[in-house]
């Protein structure tokens, strides 16, 4: 810190790390500096102004270095943090350093000087940070997955409600459930009551309106495809047996760059592909496949492994070899890192997929 001739505090060249605890309502900020602690940690109101406001008033002239976690509000506020000159990064939770009396008296204020502390000591990594509209385009393609629960909820209640009243379903239309046919006959049942009625057919008009949005949202996505960087990436990730239009789009949205991941452990570890290790001294105990994944990738890709073992020969021979010496769930999980593979290979390589290739 520097005292100039006009008075004015002068903290020019000094670094400050600031833990940032997110929230709608406020923010929780913990300052550290030349290894102190600057203070208490206080909250201000949940806006980047208000931080550089706040920081320019009681440290003018400093470098500051902030860090936040993951969570509910997106990367809106550290992209206007990181024009207003505050460098900030986002956060795995899980990744940062915690200790016994932190988790005991965890909240806002223990939160913030925990992350302060673990960014001026350097213990942290930033985890990638999308542009804007490639989030966007991530957006969409989660909105289909959301809403494809949301049908499910609606499937599941209508199926609900013929059992509860008795209906049985046509022994023709057992195996074309939810088809056209299947919706028709659906539309015919008669209830006793107008009441009755009227509750089943407002079930029934959520199911069509929530088929007739996903339809939308497809052909949406279908135009998404021919434009930018995916034009040339989903036909070749297409290529691919086992990998489908929505497989092909969900892998090009939520990895959007395959040159951030430094090798093919990097991307496994992203989508949840490789076994949580217990270790203790000489001995190592495999707790099976971790539970730390990108929750849109890895069952998407296990369910694309199924089908790729039936359709390349490479991969039917590997996964043979494999179930030998451990159980089909533990062998497809295996098979599904192969493909994963075959996916960074065909992507950074900008080149079409040659079944029976082993890798």
């Amino acid at each position: 810190m520097k005292q100039q001739n006009s008075n004015k505090l002068s903290f020019k060249d000094q670094d400050f790390y600031i833990g940032i605890d997110l929230h709608k309502k406020q923010w929780t900020i913990s300052i550290i500096s030349m290894n102190m602690v600057m203070g208490k940690s206080i909250s201000i109101d949940p806006s980047p102004k208000a931080l550089l406001t706040y920081l320019s008033r009681r440290y003018p002239g400093g470098n500051y270095h902030a860090a936040c976690e993951a969570g509910f509000s997106g990367f809106w506020a550290v992209r206007e943090l990181n024009q207003l000159g505050i460098e900030c990064m986002v956060i795995h939770a899980a990744d940062v350093p915690t200790n016994q009396k932190d988790r005991i008296n965890k909240n806002d204020k223990v939160d913030a000087k925990k992350l302060a502390r673990s960014l001026s000591n350097n213990q942290i990594s930033p985890i990638y940070i999308p542009e804007k509209s490639a989030e966007e385009y991530r957006y969409l393609n989660r909105h289909r997955l959301r809403t494809i629960k949301d049908q499910t909820r609606i499937k599941n209640r209508i199926k609900a409600t013929l059992y509860f009243f008795g209906i049985k379903i046509p022994i023709e239309l057992e195996d074309r459930r939810w088809s056209g046919a299947f919706i028709n006959w659906l539309e015919r049942q008669e209830f006793e009551t107008e009441f009755g009625q009227y509750a089943y057919d407002d079930l029934i008009d959520q199911l069509k309106e929530i088929r007739t949005k996903l339809g939308n949202i497809l052909r949406e996505m279908r135009v998404m495809a021919k434009s930018g960087y995916f034009k040339e990436l989903i036909p070749r990730l297409l290529s691919i047996p086992g990998i489908g239009f929505i497989t092909a789009m969900t892998l090009a949205t939520e990895l959007i760059n395959m040159k951030r991941f430094r090798n093919l452990e990097s991307l496994a570890n992203y989508v949840g592909l490789v076994p949580s290790i217990s270790s203790s001294d000489k001995k190592e105990i495999n707790l099976g496949i971790t539970v730390r994944r990108n929750k849109f990738l890895r069952s998407m890709l296990i369910e694309a492994a199924w089908i790729a073992v039936k359709k390349d020969p490479a991969l039917t021979m590997k996964f043979h070899e494999l179930n030998k010496r451990m159980n089909k769930n533990k062998a497809i999980v295996r098979i599904a890192k192969m493909l994963l593979n075959r996916v960074r290979h065909v992507w950074n390589n900008q080149e079409n997929y040659v079944i029976g290739v082993v890798a």
